[in-house]
């Protein structure tokens, strides 16, 4: 029997996030990450088994993050002007970690990354920024080119990360807040979905209460 509300909901998760004084290296590659930056595995609460690593890492000059999928049988599908149909990854960040707010704040973003899509034979990476629904303000805008993103397909997934600097993510301030609210979710034509909290039953695209709280330790 499915539960009505996830375990997921009932709990507010807070977790480290790794500072790395070297960043790694944004090639498509994932060989220059580290178990300490790898993000727990939530949806074992639920009872799932999660089909991808997810890796976070931060220093003065902004944050990375990096997936490793494997297990698809087709190569990714993706569309840089409906993003959200095809696979993709997306990180939702709030720089003031302010978990009693239902809607997002300026300090609040949505960034998204797919493997696939880009340059002319639309084989590269592609990184942007989508608003949030129902924000009380929106952050201010982000060019998308800012953003660095690789990715490397292979015959059973593929390789995805990417640096979103400093100047990009509205109201960063790891000395005086080192809290920030923090949220993925994974979605893959094949594979369904993974996500850190909840999914869009609850209104994670909507409502920052939901997100997970990450500490940027050193």
């Amino acid at each position: 029997m499915t539960a009505l509300v996830p375990n997921r909901f009932l709990f507010e998760f807070e977790l480290s996030l790794h500072y790395r004084k070297d960043l790694p290296v944004i090639d498509g590659a994932v060989n220059d990450w580290t178990d300490a930056d790898l993000l727990p595995k939530l949806s074992e609460v639920d009872g799932q088994t999660e089909f991808a690593d997810v890796w976070a890492c931060w220093n003065e000059s902004g944050l990375c993050i990096a997936c490793r999928v494997t297990g698809k049988h087709q190569p990714p599908r993706c569309d840089p002007s409906r993003f959200w149909t095809g696979d993709n990854l997306r990180l939702c960040t709030d720089m003031r970690d302010a978990r009693s707010n239902k809607r997002a704040t300026r300090y609040c973003q949505q960034f998204y990354f797919l493997p696939t899509g880009g340059g002319r034979a639309q084989r590269d990476a592609v990184a942007g920024v989508n608003k949030i629904k129902r924000a009380m303000e929106d952050a201010p805008h982000v060019a998308a080119e800012r953003i660095v993103v690789a990715s490397r397909v292979t015959q059973s997934g593929y390789t995805l990360e990417a640096h979103i600097p400093a100047q990009c993510l509205n109201g960063f301030d790891p000395v005086e807040h080192q809290r920030i609210g923090f949220y993925y979710i994974l979605e893959d034509r094949e594979l369904g979905q993974q996500y850190l909290t909840v999914g869009d039953d609850l209104y994670w695209y909507v409502d920052p209460s939901t997100w997970a709280t990450a500490v940027l330790t050193r």
